[in-house]
């Protein structure tokens, strides 16, 4: 079998709720979904997901390989853009190309994804993360108790600009989940908002109130001694990674001992998660995948000795993407479909909304992000 060409469609997620963080909130809760079909000489189509704007520049490095030749032809993508550089848009390319190749793997082997990557059960463990910035209390509350319906005794929250608030709503999602365990454990996400000193300050008092376990992006990415600094000032742990495009930007950060929970974005590909997984696995951290559309990362985290736990954000799959997994007891089941167990109906594609994929989208720095919230808390009252 080879890769004879691609195509790109586009759908749509529909979340029923407004979704986003301190930098932006997609108050429709509609947000695009990009669609790689890559396509064989022998009628198997792979399935990825995620943008892949770059796609003609990479396409040359997989043009007439076999599909089973997955990660080697990762390196080819990789070295194909060595020059020009692989981050960015490139990279999400690279991600989805390489899901739509682990996908083809799987159906030639006829087995789920989940068995090809050596996993012994289809049941990934997973925490709550409702994207819940934009939620007011009432919304937030009802949202997360929907999660503890489902078995979830983990949740995260979104905050950044208003500790009080942040405190707060992490009081009411561990009041919530203790429903179904003694002693939930509780993330707080500020999306890079802060700088060090604000974060060892921020941190502190939050575990004057609750038991963090981590605090997740309190700096930039880049600030591998931000990280270190804030990792070292208090009880909970620091996950990040999940914007990081390539294994090569781990190292400092590993060097630094600035991560306690090492993360990797689900919209960079099967094959980096697993490089960074094995990554921290040799430094004894625990690694934790970034929720994405359908869940495809997930295959790989059922497969890996060293995942805590998968982000879910949603019951519901995109418009038009038939997906075989169940969101239930707490994580995800996955089905026993071939590859991904990602069906694209074509027919039923939604038409592409405003969201994040918009120019400039809805991101915003801190200060901006702050009045959107004073905004917002002036339309709740």
């Amino acid at each position: 079998m080879k890769v004879t060409g691609y195509r790109s469609l586009v759908t749509t997620h529909d979340w029923g709720r407004p979704v986003g963080d301190v930098n932006g909130i997609v108050q429709s809760g509609v947000t695009e979904v990009p669609i790689l079909l890559l396509e064989t000489d022998s009628g198997l189509t792979g399935v990825g997901l995620g943008q892949h704007t770059d796609i003609a520049r990479v396409f040359p490095a997989v043009e007439g390989k076999d599909p089973r030749s997955v990660t080697a032809i990762y390196d080819a993508m990789l070295s194909q853009v060595f020059k020009s550089g692989h981050a960015g848009a490139t990279f999400g390319a690279i991600a989805a190309v390489d899901m739509a190749l682990w996908d083809l793997k799987a159906k030639m082997a006829g087995e789920p994804l989940w068995r090809t990557l050596g996993a012994a059960d289809s049941f990934v463990p997973g925490y709550a993360s409702g994207l819940c910035y934009g939620l007011s209390d009432s919304e937030f509350s009802s949202h997360y108790q929907s999660w503890a319906d489902r078995g979830f005794s983990s949740a995260k929250i979104k905050g950044g600009s208003d500790l009080g608030r942040d405190i707060e709503r992490l009081l009411t999602a561990r009041e919530i989940m203790s429903a179904n365990s003694p002693r939930p454990a509780m993330m707080l996400d500020v999306n890079e908002s802060w700088n060090a000193k604000q974060a060892i300050r921020h941190l502190h008092e939050i575990e004057e109130k609750l038991d963090l376990t981590w605090i997740e992006e309190p700096v930039r990415r880049w600030d591998a001694e931000g990280l270190a600094r804030v990792s070292a000032s208090g009880r909970a742990a620091v996950a990040s990674g999940e914007n990081l495009t390539g294994l090569d930007q781990y190292a400092p950060l590993f060097a630094a001992g600035a991560l306690d929970v090492v993360q990797a974005g689900s919209v960079w590909g099967i094959t980096h998660f697993m490089r960074v997984a094995m990554a921290a696995l040799s430094r004894n951290l625990p690694v934790s995948p970034v929720g994405f559309d359908a869940n495809p990362i997930a295959h790989a985290a059922a497969a890996l000795p060293n995942m805590i736990g998968i982000e879910v954000q949603d019951f519901g799959w995109p418009t038009g993407l038939n997906v075989d997994q169940r969101i239930e007891n707490g994580g995800i089941m996955l089905g026993e479909a071939p590859g991904l167990g990602i069906e694209v109906d074509e027919s039923a594609l939604a038409a592409p909304a405003d969201g994040w994929g918009v120019t400039g989208g809805p991101h915003r720095r801190a200060r901006q992000a702050g009045l959107q919230l004073a905004v917002l808390n002036r339309k709740q009252s």
